[in-house]
C-alpha cells in the first residue's frame, strides 16, 4: 500500500498533466474505447504535431503498434509510439484483451486468436478510414506474436505496407519453456486450471530490462501484471510459437525483424527462423551483439537509439520504394535482403 501510494502518476511524474507533456514532446494524443466481438479495447493515437503552434502536420503513413506481455500502450511503451509519430507518422496503439485497460482477465491469454482478432478489428476500422496511405503493422516482443497472427489473419494481407518486429516472441527460450508435464496435468482439469496463475515466472523483467533505472521506472507502472503466468497464457504461447514455425513461408509483406543476442526472454532463433523461412522478396534482420530482451525501452539510451535509428531508416526507406510520400528528416536508406550480425 505504501508504494502504491508514492507510485508517479505517469512514468514521468506526477507533472505536467498529459497535454502539456504530449505537446511538449511533439504530439497530440486521443484516447477511447473501441468494442469488439471479443471484448472492449482501450485504444489511443499519437498525431504529429508543429511544436510551437500545436497544429497538426501532415501524415506519411500509419503505424499500428502492439505492445508485450503484461505491459499496456501507455506508461513506457507508449515513448516508442511517440517517437515514430515525431518522424511524421501517426501512430494507433491498443491495450490487448487481458492487458492495461481493456476487457479480460488480466494477462490470460488463453486464446490467442481471439485476443489478435480484437485488436485487428480495431487496426482494420481504422485503415479503411485511410485507404491511400501506407500503413505498417509494429509488436514488441509477445505483441510480436500477436502483430504476426494479426497479419495471417487480414482477409487481405496486402494493406499492410510492411511489419516490425522487435524482439518478437516466435521461439521460447529452453530457460523459459513451459513444462510440457506441468500443462498436461492440469489439461486433466478439463480447462478448470485455464486462469490459475500456477505457472513459474523464471523472473522474466530481469532478463529483459538492462537498464537498472528504466527497470525500476517499468516496476512502478500501475497497470503492469506481476502475477505468476496463467496455465492457458503459457499453453497457448507454446502454441502459437509452433504454429509460426510452421507458417513463416506464409509471410510475404516486407519486414523488418529486430533482436538482441542476449535476449532471455524470447529467442533471437525466431527472427532468424523468419528471415531465413518467410517468402518476403524484402526482409531485414538485424540482431544486436550483447543486448538483452527490450531493445527501446530497456537498454541505456545509446543502444535505445542506436535501435530506433535502424527502424527509422527502414520505415523511411519503405515509404520511398513503395510509393508513400517522401519521408523528411534525416533517415538514412537502409540495405535490405541482408543479415546484419
Amino acid at each position: 500500500m505504501g508504494s502504491e501510494a508514492t507510485a508517479p502518476r505517469f512514468f514521468w511524474g506526477d507533472t505536467p498533466g498529459e497535454e502539456e507533456y504530449y505537446k511538449s514532446q511533439g504530439v497530440r494524443n486521443a484516447q477511447s474505447y473501441f468494442t469488439t466481438a471479443h471484448g472492449r479495447l482501450f485504444t489511443q493515437s499519437f498525431h504529429p504535431i508543429d511544436r510551437a503552434t500545436g497544429e497538426l502536420l501532415p501524415v506519411k503513413a500509419l503505424v499500428f503498434m502492439t505492445h508485450g506481455y503484461g505491459s499496456d500502450s501507455g506508461w513506457l511503451f507508449q515513448k516508442i509510439a511517440i517517437t515514430y509519430a515525431t518522424w511524421g507518422y501517426k501512430v494507433y496503439c491498443a491495450d490487448l484483451l487481458g492487458h492495461g485497460r481493456s476487457d479480460g482477465i488480466r494477462c490470460y491469454l488463453g486464446d490467442m486468436e481471439s485476443v489478435a482478432a480484437a485488436s485487428l478489428s480495431f487496426f482494420l476500422s481504422v485503415r479503411r478510414e485511410h485507404p491511400s496511405l501506407p500503413a505498417f503493422l509494429f509488436g514488441e516482443s509477445m505483441g510480436g506474436a500477436a502483430t504476426l497472427l494479426m497479419y495471417l489473419r487480414t482477409p487481405d494481407p496486402g494493406v499492410w505496407t510492411g511489419l516490425i518486429f522487435s524482439a518478437p516472441l516466435f521461439v521460447i527460450p529452453e530457460p523459459m519453456k513451459p513444462s510440457r508435464v506441468r500443462l498436461f496435468l492440469y489439461g486433466l482439469l478439463f480447462g478448470l486450471a485455464d486462469t490459475w496463475q500456477a505457472m513459474p515466472d523464471n523472473k522474466m523483467v530481469g532478463k529483459a530490462i538492462r537498464d537498472r533505472e528504466r527497470l525500476r521506472i517499468i516496476a512502478s507502472n500501475p497497470r503492469r501484471y506481476t502475477g505468476r503466468p496463467r496455465v492457458g497464457t503459457m499453453r497457448e504461447l507454446a502454441r502459437i510459437c509452433d504454429y509460426f514455425q510452421a507458417n513463416f513461408d506464409k509471410v510475404t509483406a516486407p519486414f523488418l525483424t529486430v533482436h538482441g543476442t542476449d535476449d532471455g526472454v524470447t529467442s533471437p532463433a525466431g527472427s532468424q527462423m523468419l528471415y531465413d523461412k518467410a517468402s518476403s522478396e524484402d526482409k531485414t534482420l538485424i540482431l544486436y551483439e550483447g543486448m538483452y530482451h527490450s531493445l527501446i525501452q530497456g537498454e541505456p539510451e545509446e543502444n535505445s537509439q542506436r535501435v530506433l535509428a535502424d527502424m527509422r531508416a527502414w520505415i523511411d526507406d519503405r515509404l520511398r520504394r513503395y510509393g508513400g510520400p517522401k519521408p523528411n528528416g534525416n533517415g538514412v536508406a537502409h540495405n535490405d535482403n541482408n543479415n546484419h550480425k
